[in-house]
């Protein structure tokens, strides 16, 4: 990972335009080829990012042009740099669910029928190069489909099932896979986003996939 803290201004242009003027800012490049723009306050959340598979072009006037493969750019222009540090980090050991969602997964990947008709599982916990997927499975039609599933469904998921899909997409054997986001209560804005990038959302019963009651599963 690298970490800049910079006076910088950053310019977006894809299917908007979005301007940042100068400010102290922290910028985040991972080695998933990511770059983030981070203020000093609104939590985890960034001010504008780029998700991989990206470039990074570092010019000599200071700017840096960040680009991904549909011709989006972040333009970051640096006026200070205050701070350029670069740290390995290693493989991380991932996320440790807790005891609900790991039991989501299980059910699910048991009654994978609760999906559709027709649809098989292939494997939990696929493995990735960052990280697992929770549910590797097929549809009725024989399409792969990657499953990430959540107690609470937020923006942050539909981000994390994203860099998958984005991963597993350039393997030719399981190309195209489409993506299912899961959770027993899915936020409004983690919905639009996951509509807008082609993500189904499912919003799961924990009693109904148990069989205490009738399924009460709903695909949108």
């Amino acid at each position: 990972m690298r970490l800049v803290i910079a006076r910088c201004s950053v310019d977006y242009a894809g299917r908007l335009t979005a301007h940042l003027p100068s400010a102290p800012r922290l910028i985040l490049v991972k080695a998933d080829g990511s770059v983030s723009v981070h203020a000093d306050d609104r939590a985890y959340k960034p001010l504008n990012w780029m998700s991989p598979p990206c470039t990074l072009k570092e010019g000599d006037d200071r700017r840096w042009t960040v680009e991904n493969k549909t011709g989006e750019k972040l333009i970051i222009t640096m006026e200070e740099i205050l701070h350029d540090s670069s740290h390995e980090l290693g493989v991380d050991p991932g996320l440790i669910k807790d005891g609900v969602e790991a039991h989501l997964q299980e059910l699910l990947a048991n009654r994978m029928e609760t999906l559709g008709e027709g649809w098989s599982l292939i494997r939990r916990e696929f493995p990735t190069a960052i990280g697992p997927v929770d549910i590797l499975g097929r549809d009725s039609e024989g399409t792969t489909v990657a499953i990430e599933i959540k107690r609470r469904g937020e923006i942050d998921g539909v981000e994390q099932l994203t860099r998958y899909l984005e991963l597993l997409n350039r393997d030719p054997h399981l190309a195209p896979v489409k993506g299912v986001f899961a959770a027993q209560e899915i936020k409004p804005q983690a919905r639009v986003l996951a509509t807008d990038r082609g993500i189904d959302c499912v919003t799961l019963d924990y009693d109904a996939l148990r069989g205490i009651e009738d399924d009460k599963l709903r695909l949108f």
